[in-house]
């Protein structure tokens, strides 16, 4: 009986001590870097348009089956929820690179797991590749 309280006691304390890890010390654990992941995330588009750009972020995360939570054009930020079998939260943000262009990144989250998996930034900026597209052409 008492090795059996000791056992359990020693995993719980265990648990407790890996639960109290801090984020910086479970991204530094990652076995993808930080600048694999930001190259996941990021786009650069040909444009300095960020009302344009923002609202066809919207547009492409609704397409996508997300329900927008939140945008604020001054910061240049939309996050989005969808809640399809499993929850995945994206926000997506804009903002400036240089004089002619602007730089859009997706930051996807599963529950409070960062995704590391490129799948999801893929489908979204193909999305968002071909709605730009479409609307600097002025396809409706």
């Amino acid at each position: 009986m008492k090795k059996t309280l000791v056992v359990v006691m020693s995993a719980f304390l265990s648990m407790g001590i890996i639960g109290c890890a801090s984020t910086k010390d479970r991204l530094l654990d990652s076995d993808v870097s930080q600048v694999q992941i930001r190259s996941i995330q990021t786009r650069a588009f040909d444009t300095t348009n960020k009302e344009k750009t923002l609202r066809t972020v919207i547009s492409t995360l609704q397409d996508l089956g997300f329900v927008i939570d939140k945008a604020d054009a001054v910061l240049g930020s939309v996050s989005a929820t969808k809640l399809d079998n499993y929850s995945l939260r994206m926000t997506v943000t804009v903002r400036p690179k240089g004089k002619t262009q602007l730089l859009v990144r997706a930051n996807a989250q599963h529950n409070v797991e960062p995704v590391k998996d490129p799948e999801p930034y893929q489908q979204f900026f193909s999305a968002l590749e071909k709605a730009m597209f479409l609307t600097a052409h002025q396809v409706e």
